[in-house]
């Protein structure tokens, strides 16, 4: 980065900080850069961004306030548009729309919005708006509702791979969906030709902490411990066992050891990736692209992520992203 007050060089650090939101305080690593001559600071819109997202993480995980495109999610899996979501639960009316698009609801507002993901609960709110509309609108909208079920197995899926972890600090905020997960996989597969277990753990680990570093959030929404060949996701195993259309190569080497190649015939759905997240995605694996397994753990073994946590057991603390030295962004 050139520095604004010498055009020279400018060095990104951090620092942990605090700030306050709605009369509340809460810690967060505050990103900036240093001018390396006359050790001035300042940030960036996209810092700052990144900086006070942080905070918002917090504030919706801790008052059960949903994340945009949980908003968003919502109104799609009822099939209505954001004015109309906006009439049936009393908001302003461009409020839902401006929720989707990341404005912070209420703690009041947003515990409405996370309640209304039950079709049951969103059903009354329904019944208690039909004379907003006329006769037929209104049964329109009701009988889409009340065609919406309540998945059970949708809930053991996500408790099956993503460890029943909410969307907190150890899975970076990231949203937990399947078929995200899965097209992540499937890019690094097309792009390797295939991607043994240790790659795909270190290729999914770089991921996630340099989505967390520059956007406040994750992207497949797996949580990371560390063990002796590096950080790894939670229940790794089942996750690359999961998807039928995606295999499990045996391959032997001459020295007489072997390992576990994933392969697919598919090829990833990159709709499911916002222009940012596929830079992201395409930035690892540029970085990545000449090493093989064991040169890629040898390098997350240099990472304090992997150096503070290994062999505690604990879940690696997605803050640990902005001491990444393997990628810098």
């Amino acid at each position: 980065m050139q520095s604004p007050f010498t055009g020279g060089h400018a060095t990104l650090r951090h620092e942990l900080s605090e700030l306050t939101f709605r009369k509340e305080t809460f810690p967060y690593v505050h990103q900036f850069y240093e001018c390396d001559e006359t050790k001035e600071r300042f940030t960036t819109t996209a810092l700052d961004e990144v900086n006070v997202g942080q905070v918002y993480n917090q504030y919706r995980a801790k008052y059960g306030i949903p994340f945009p495109d949980e908003i968003k999610r919502i109104r799609q899996r009822y099939g209505l548009s954001a004015s109309k979501m906006s009439q049936i639960l009393g908001f302003g009316d461009n409020q839902y729309r401006l929720y989707e698009n990341g404005d912070m609801p209420s703690e009041a507002n947003g515990k409405i919005l996370m309640s209304i993901q039950n079709p049951h609960i969103f059903e009354s709110f329904v019944t208690n708006a039909r004379n907003q509309f006329d006769e037929d609108e209104f049964a329109k909208i009701l009988n889409k509702v009340k065609s919406v079920k309540t998945d059970a197995n949708d809930a053991f899926i996500k408790d099956y791979i993503f460890n029943g972890c909410r969307r907190d600090i150890f899975n970076g905020y990231a949203t937990q969906s399947i078929s995200k997960l899965k097209n992540i996989i499937l890019f690094y597969i097309e792009k390797y030709h295939g991607v043994f277990f240790t790659m795909m753990n270190k290729l999914l680990f770089y991921t996630d902490f340099y989505s967390y570093k520059i956007t406040s959030k994750g992207m497949s929404g797996l949580a990371y411990k560390a063990i002796q060949r590096g950080p790894v996701p939670i229940r790794w195993d089942r996750i690359y066992s999961f998807y039928d259309d995606i295999q499990q190569e045996i391959v032997h080497f001459e020295s007489g050891a072997e390992g576990t190649k994933l392969t697919s015939m598919l090829s990833p759905d990159l709709s499911e990736f916002s222009d940012e997240e596929l830079n992201i995605l395409e930035s690892i694996y540029q970085r990545f692209k000449s090493e093989n397994s064991t040169k890629i753990s040898d390098i997350s073994h240099s990472e304090d992520a992997w150096q503070k946590y290994v062999d505690s057991g604990q879940m690696i603390n997605f803050n640990m992203a902005f001491t990444l030295k393997a990628v810098i962004g």
